[in-house]
């Protein structure tokens, strides 16, 4: 089983992502552009993990303690940088505690032998990808060009914002990989309570 754990948008926002990406995508037509119903805050992805594992990775998340709190969505960005641009993505302004609690799934999965974080976390929402195939396939400019016409047109409108989530719970997910695109299945809930 594939899984991961995040975060979900409140319907409002989620809406208000929804025709932004109605408004923008016609100016990157060759990326693949994400769904808004897809969309959420990543706080680990686990990967392949055996069926059996999932009730001990349900009672690690749900030993965890830190209270609701809020985030906002906001901005714009491309990474790996606006030149070389591969994804485009969507900001996240919170305070400490959403990268707290992306510390402790990452910690209390450890304990399981689950591979801990290489990276920072950088809280975002991907909302594009320049196209198909591993980066080092492709030739960077071509990638950049992909997101040109986005970048010129988004230059000349205000920046985005979203609104603000009051993030009450997390939820441990199974990703189904398809031609389509992934399918997510909530597995289970965890509330968060301090």
């Amino acid at each position: 089983m594939r899984l991961f754990v995040a975060l979900d948008l409140e319907n409002e926002v989620r809406e208000r992502i929804s025709t932004y990406l109605l408004g923008v995508s016609g100016f990157a037509p060759e990326a693949r552009w994400a769904t808004a119903g897809s969309l959420h805050v990543t706080l680990k992805f686990i990967g392949e993990q055996p069926e059996n594992e999932v009730a001990r990775i349900q009672e690690a998340l749900g030993s965890l303690l830190i209270g609701p709190f809020t985030f906002a969505i906001r901005e714009y960005g491309f990474f790996p940088t606006a030149k070389a641009a591969r994804v485009f993505w969507l900001g996240i302004e919170a305070d400490k505690d959403l990268p707290n609690l992306a510390a402790q799934v990452d910690s209390a999965l450890a304990t399981l032998e689950i591979p801990r974080e290489e990276h920072g976390f950088r809280p975002h929402l991907t909302l594009a990808r320049s196209g198909s195939g591993a980066p080092r396939l492709r030739r960077e400019d071509e990638s950049t060009s992909r997101f040109e016409r986005l970048q010129k047109q988004l230059s000349l409108m205000t920046p985005p914002d979203f609104g603000t989530i009051a993030a009450r719970e997390f939820h441990l997910y199974q990703s189904r990989l398809s031609p389509g695109g992934s399918r997510y299945s909530k597995l289970a809930s965890f509330p968060l309570q301090g």
